[in-house]
């Protein structure tokens, strides 16, 4: 190993100008070659390691060896020992380190020792700690850093899996359940009126080719070497066609709008397009409402989304256990920093309000 030769060869030259010291034999040589080869295992056993080291470099000290780079290996231990948490086995074995090389001192040449030049060896041992203080701190600081990058990539990867969910849920739910109704209509019409077929297969061709379209660009999101999706996220221009299918569906849906229509963030658009698809598809569902109402309110800091039906759910509105559409709709309000609530609605039904933060007017 390197670090032993340097301690060796180190020593041995040292040794010409310390006649005064003992001269370097076999047993130290052996103690600056056993420093080295603990420290290989630093990393493995911080802790056994410091106390070897400390131990070798002790005895080379108390057995009036000449000072040179044995104190190489001793700075590599304490700072791995240090570094991985054990101040105070490093603490520890630098106050006996000092210990060791006083006595030493003092059985070599009691009349030459002094104060001096024990305080210089202290210094240079508290310098070697220091520097194990800082590479602990930086240390830590790195880990912490590299704990927060990784909570904070869980923490997005756990909302774009929610994100994604919602979209699945939204899109899976609405156009399944107008090609559901629109097939039940078809086959109840198959025999008795045979020319009202036709428009309830376009109409499941035309949501079962949206539904594909909506579920390729979600998929591509997921892949990591697929691309970016090419079709366009959904805004509120889109509603005509919520409009348009569901009176296929057997659901008359009206639209109005409050205030002055104009282009929001996409966010918002996205939210409030979801939040009247979901609110339909429940109609359609479970309501059996023959009429909805969807009022768009443009305020001048929030977009205001209202949904009403005549279905049987205003009689039951405060026993209602929230479904995943529920939920999924007060989670994209929130998502915004916006409200939702539901309520009974004056045409009989349910009434269900989002209110979304457009960001001073978009």
């Amino acid at each position: 190993m390197l670090l032993a030769l340097v301690q060796v060869g180190g020593t041995l030259g040292a040794a010409h100008n310390q006649p005064a010291r003992r001269p370097v034999d076999a047993l130290a040589v052996g103690l600056l070659v056993l420093g080295p080869a603990a420290v290989w295992f630093g990393r493995r056993a911080p802790r056994l390691v410091c106390a070897v080291v400390v131990a070798t470099t002790g005895l080379f000290l108390l057995a009036g060896y000449p000072y040179g780079p044995v104190y190489a290996s001793l700075a590599l231990a304490l700072v791995f020992a240090v570094a991985r948490g054990h101040r105070v086995t490093a603490w520890s074995g630098a106050g006996a380190l000092v210990l060791a090389d006083a006595v030493g001192r003092i059985r070599l040449d009691r009349d030459h020792w002094s104060w001096g030049t024990q305080l210089g060896v202290v210094g240079w041992v508290l310098v070697i700690l220091a520097v194990a203080e800082v590479v602990r701190v930086r240390a830590e600081r790195a880990a912490s850093f590299r704990a927060a990058v990784q909570e904070r990539r869980r923490r997005q990867a756990g909302e774009e899996r929610l994100r994604i969910a919602q979209e699945l849920h939204d899109v899976v739910a609405h156009h399944m359940s107008l090609i559901n109704v629109q097939a039940s209509v078809a086959l109840h019409l198959a025999d008795r009126r045979p020319e009202n077929v036709e428009p309830a297969l376009r109409a499941i061709k035309a949501a079962s080719k949206e539904a594909l379209a909506e579920l390729r660009s979600l998929i591509d999101v997921l892949r990591d070497d697929g691309p970016a999706p090419l079709a366009p996220a959904p805004t509120l221009a889109a509603l005509d066609d919520i409009v348009e299918r569901s009176g296929h569906a057997g659901l008359v849906v009206s639209k109005s709008v409050e205030g002055q229509a104009r282009a929001l963030p996409a966010a918002v658009e996205l939210a409030a397009y979801r939040i009247v698809q979901e609110a339909i598809t429940n109609v359609v569902r479970h309501a059996g409402a023959h009429h909805a109402a969807v009022t768009l309110g443009y305020g001048a800091e929030v977009l205001t989304v209202r949904i009403d039906d005549d279905g049987d759910g205003g009689r039951r509105h405060a026993d209602l256990v929230p479904g995943n559409g529920l939920r999924g709709m007060h989670e994209r309000a929130a998502a915004l920093d916006g409200t939702f609530s539901v309520a009974a609605s004056p045409l009989g039904g349910l009434r269900l309000e989002a209110g979304l933060p457009v960001g001073g007017g978009g």
